[in-house]
């Protein structure tokens, strides 16, 4: 009889161990059919979580994409690309070809695509390697030249400026009357930088410009490029020359974006150097602004240009067919005019690249109109050496501590210049964990930063929006640069709350469900991320729908209390509906500045990751 018992014991135990070999294996075949129709974009900037991804994933409801808000760095996907967690599709703001080459062979040659075509010839060969290959499209421009208050002109009868010379002549007429003719925000790097280039838009467009260009990027080029002797000497004498016919000095140097609106609105600056949105932005407030271009010594007139974005495609793409096809799909998605449209700021006109978007241009830029369609739009040089070299040059010419001489002799020296790359690892990664969600138990990398910053701000539980955090986890040592690129670049804060279970199950069905003014879940990918707890949620036409909120395996009583942190963007959490009886404390510092903090002493440990979502 006893033997019969246990031979039924047996027979149970096999087939229960037979049923989750059974499930762990579909499981695992789900997760790799996930991954496998997953395609992984990176975005530079929050701002385009939020109106540019949903457009896409809503274009393409077949493909399933994976939007990570990554940072606006070349040195991080370069981690990426060294440790084995390159995206399949890449986007930078702050780019060079200079600085992406240590990528090329790591993407795929778009120079043969519809999407490359399309790009005016013009703006294309700024990202034509040597060899003729093409890894970086840019997306539409950012106009930046000169924003000019009309009022002031009219009030004054100075005529507006319409070569350089008039230009000067404009400034030195406000001079007497006690106004700024010009100034610009020269506490920052990209203000100095486009200064030197755009004063030179014309010659560093020329074919010797073009050459020493290509030089400078060239991804095989083995030694530093420094500048020529040709194009450079000249770019810096005319910033001197305009140095001294604007009367830029000392005090302009400390002249922050605040305060030179602020001279500005007060009438006590008639120009400065900006983006074109500006126009917009003052003509609102009731003043009448237009906005105009470089005037060049020749008597051409230019327009500098920064791409909202560069984007480029992980050359991994072209080892399935299948993949790649979709991959395409999506940058073609990216780059149509309807998506541009959901990228350019309030107030400023879609000017792009490609030949495929018409040209709409408004009232704000009716005055720069011939510069555009002549397609005179400077693209910048924006290597790191650029913004960190031309910061320290011009500001010298500016105080009058360099000539222009001294201040090419600097510049070319700085370039040529060996840099230490060594860096200390504070974080040290054994394993790697992919940030690819899975409908049964969520995303692996998040879950990993999440329970890690949960024991970091001792909460019971953690709620993160689904943007907080910018990938895989590598098996890698990390940096503490890259350490902190672990986290959301845009200002990611930690809300704190006492919360009772009730509390806690609507704070859960808030950040899934979505509320005004708040976060926009539109894929599966973009759902929150919980530490602490599990959730069921239904996915339906309209959206997602929280179903279950556990802890430990049991469902959370509405009368249970815990310690809660939410990790959010201002703008979402100032819109959230807190009620009387929910008060989150904010924390004084950002995600990102607390996280570097634990880590930089090198002793942090990641925590392993949890299922803690499943999607039905």
């Amino acid at each position: 009889m006893k033997k019969k018992r246990w031979n039924r014991l047996f027979c149970v135990l096999f087939v229960m161990m037979a049923v989750m070999s059974l499930l762990s294996g579909c499981s695992k075949k789900s997760a790799e059919k996930e991954d496998e129709e997953t395609i992984t974009v990176y975005l530079w900037s929050t701002k385009l979580y939020e109106k540019y991804a949903p457009y896409i994933q809503e274009q393409l409801p077949d493909i399933n994409i994976e939007f990570v808000v990554g940072n606006n760095d070349l040195d991080f996907y370069r981690f990426l690309n060294e440790n084995g967690g390159l995206p399949d599709i890449i986007t930078c703001c702050r780019f060079s070809l200079h600085d992406a080459s240590p990528l090329k062979d790591s993407l795929m040659d778009l120079s043969t695509t519809n999407a490359a075509g399309a790009v005016y010839d013009t703006y294309l060969n700024n990202f034509r390697n040597e060899d003729g290959s093409v890894n970086w499209l840019p997306v539409c421009a950012d106009a930046h030249g000169f924003v000019v208050n009309k009022d002031l002109f009219e009030k004054y009868d100075i005529p507006l400026p319409t070569d350089y010379e008039s230009f000067v002549s404009a400034c030195q007429a406000f001079d007497k009357v006690g106004i700024r003719g010009f100034s610009a925000d020269y506490s920052y790097d990209y203000t100095c930088m486009e200064t030197l280039q755009g004063l030179s838009a014309s010659e560093l467009s020329s074919a010797a410009g073009r050459k020493w260009r290509t030089a400078y990027s060239d991804p095989d080029n083995t030694e530093k490029e420094g500048l020529d002797s040709t194009v450079w000497p000249e770019a810096f004498e005319r910033l001197e020359q305009f140095i001294k016919d604007t009367r830029l000095g000392l005090d302009d140097l400390d002249m922050n974006y605040d305060s030179v609106v602020e001279m500005y609105q007060s009438g006590r600056l008639a120009m400065y150097f900006g983006s074109s949105s500006g126009v917009k932005m003052f003509q609102d407030q009731g003043i009448n602004t237009t906005f105009l271009p470089f005037f060049q010594e020749n008597g051409e007139k230019w327009l500098m240009t920064t791409p909202y974005f560069q984007v480029a495609l992980n050359r991994d793409l072209t080892q399935n067919e299948t993949r790649r096809q979709k991959a395409m799909k999506v940058l073609d998605t990216m780059l149509s005019e309807d998506a541009q449209n959901r990228i350019i700021y309030d107030g400023q006109d879609l000017l792009s690249y490609s030949q495929d978007v018409n040209l709409h241009l408004t009232e704000y830029l009716k005055d720069v109109k011939p510069v555009i369609e002549e397609n005179y739009m400077y693209i910048r040089i924006a290597s790191n050496d650029f913004f960190s070299v031309s910061k320290e040059v011009v500001s010298k010419m500016i105080s009058g501590e360099y000539d222009a001489g001294q201040a090419y002799r600097s510049f070319d020296s700085q370039l040529l210049e060996e840099k230490s790359t060594s860096e200390d690892i504070v974080l040290d990664s054994q394993k790697s964990y992919s940030n690819r969600f899975h409908s049964s138990g969520g995303n692996a990398a998040y879950s990993v930063m999440a329970n890690t910053l949960r024991g970091i701000y001792a909460a019971d539980v953690l709620i993160a929006a689904g943007n907080s955090f910018t990938g895989n986890v590598l098996k890698a040592g990390y940096t503490e640069k890259m350490a902190g690129n672990m986290i959301m670049p845009n200002g990611l804060l930690a809300y704190s709350c006492k919360m009772d279970g009730a509390q806690l199950k609507e704070t859960v069905r808030n950040f899934t469900e979505g509320y005004p003014g708040g976060f926009l879940t539109f894929n599966r990918g973009s759902l929150p991320v919980f530490s602490g707890i599990s959730v069921e949620i239904r996915e339906t036409e309209d959206g997602y729908t929280l179903s279950k909120v556990a802890k430990d395996g049991k469902e959370i009583r509405d009368t249970d209390t815990f310690m809660v942190t939410c990790l959010a963007t201002p703008q979402h959490m100032e819109a959230y509906p807190t009620g009387k009886n929910i008060v989150f404390d904010v924390g004084e510092f950002s995600v990102k500045d607390t996280w570097i903090e634990n880590v930089s002493d090198g002793n942090t440990v990641l925590a392993e990751p949890e299922d803690y979502l499943t999607l039905r």
